[in-house]
């Protein structure tokens, strides 16, 4: 049974997914607009003849507010919520996903029946879209500071996640899903991501459904197949701040000897007579122009697309949209040039410059439920027994996972 507080933190999400105000759904329940902040901050109870209008407002269904368990019920949820059709093995991928995390979970309360979710969480209601694009960008910073990540690339993106506690893995989905976010109390959060999409794409998608988990989590599922709606422009903004953070950006721009002013004032004093100089240093004509040579080492160098750097750097205000358009015409030459490169870096040993998909990519999310059920057979908290069911649910040789069982001495 959920709490006012959850009650009101979905609501909340519920009206955000559908881009409203709190003044438009004040207006339409009939009541003040404080009246919608109380019920969304847990401050106010809400009534059952409100809640029906509510859900109506939102495109919900009452039941759905109160659906704090998983099994069974997402694929129906994703069902209604997802804007096209899953196919059965689309499905069965989604179900196999679920049916990992909430064995991982399981484990994890063996081992630490005191687990409690320590992430932050900084979702606030969003009223405009420059709101939601400068919130987007803000978290992205603080995550940073407090990842300790400076204004370095992002290494392996998917590790970076799970290390938070939360539950990844990427699976075949429809084209035009780039990834799920999904959460309850048995199965915790998870992010799942379409694997068949080029690895720069998922590196963006990965950080993507990550803004979810940090600012949505109250949705039981969230589906990012594009849309204008605030939640999904704050979750692109923050993928865009927290893959190519703005100091890092201009530190690769200071490397390339690009993006200064075609005239520099520089003051010089003299100590001798005391008196101030002022010289005028222009660079090199055409110097300055960021060309698709520059965004393609930017590209390569944060793991990301070309047209990704370009947007990011227009929005920076380091080209202008002109040069935006110049760029962005540019994007075949632009890719020839990073296929030449070849994505190393952040790229290497992590996700592959691959196009190609095998079908599935569930490595982080076996790393963590291998670790988990090692750690508990280990503490004599599973038996060897269950140790071998787990080794079948997770497609890997039973002897191998048999083999680094160890009863604690």
């Amino acid at each position: 049974m959920i709490d006012a507080t959850q009650l009101g933190s979905r609501l909340r999400s519920a009206r955000e997914r559908r881009a409203l105000s709190q003044q438009a759904v004040a207006d339409a329940l009939g009541v003040q607009r404080t009246a919608i902040t109380n019920i969304e901050t847990g401050n106010r109870s809400v009534s059952t003849l409100e809640l029906a209008r509510l859900a109506l407002i939102y495109g919900r269904k009452p039941a759905d507010f109160f659906d704090s368990e998983v099994s069974g019920a997402p694929i129906v949820r994703l069902r209604s919520v997802y804007q096209g059709k899953f196919s059965a093995d689309h499905e069965a991928a989604i179900e196999h996903v679920q049916a990992l995390c909430c064995e991982g979970a399981t484990l994890r309360r063996i081992l630490e029946p005191e687990f409690t979710e320590s992430l932050p969480d900084y979702g606030r209601p969003l009223r405009s879209s420059s709101e939601a694009i400068e919130h987007g960008a803000e978290i992205a910073r603080e995550e940073r500071r407090r990842l300790g990540l400076g204004s370095a690339p992002v290494g392996d993106v998917a590790a970076m996640i799970s290390n938070q506690g939360v539950w990844v893995a990427a699976h075949a989905l429809p084209n035009d899903l780039s990834g799920l976010f999904m959460s309850s109390a048995k199965m915790g959060m998870v992010v799942l991501i379409n694997g068949t999409h080029a690895s720069v794409r998922r590196r963006f998608s990965y950080a993507h459904e990550y803004a979810h988990v940090l600012c949505d989590r109250a949705d039981d599922v969230r589906v990012s197949q594009g849309g204008d709606d605030f939640v999904e422009k704050r979750a692109n903004s923050f993928a865009s701040a927290f893959l190519m953070p703005e100091e890092g950006i201009k530190e690769q721009l200071r490397r390339l000897d690009k993006g200064q002013s075609s005239r520099q004032e520089e003051t010089i004093y003299d100590v001798a007579f005391d008196t101030w100089e002022t010289c005028v240093i222009r660079p090199p004509v055409g110097s300055q122009i960021i060309t698709y040579q520059d965004v393609a080492i930017i590209a390569r160098y944060f793991g990301v697309s070309y047209e990704a750097v370009v947007w990011r750097l227009k929005n920076l205000g380091h080209v202008s949209g002109q040069d935006a358009k110049r760029l962005i015409s540019q994007s075949d030459q632009g890719r020839r040039f990073i296929a030449l490169l070849k994505f190393q870096g952040v790229l290497a040993g992590g996700a592959s410059d691959s196009n190609e998909y095998n079908g599935e990519d569930e490595q982080e999310l076996r790393n963590q439920i291998i670790w988990l059920a090692l750690e508990a057979f280990r503490r004599e908290e599973i038996s060897q027994g269950l140790l071998r069911e787990l080794a079948r649910k997770l497609m890997i040789p039973v002897e191998d996972l048999l083999g680094f069982a160890e009863p604690m001495s």
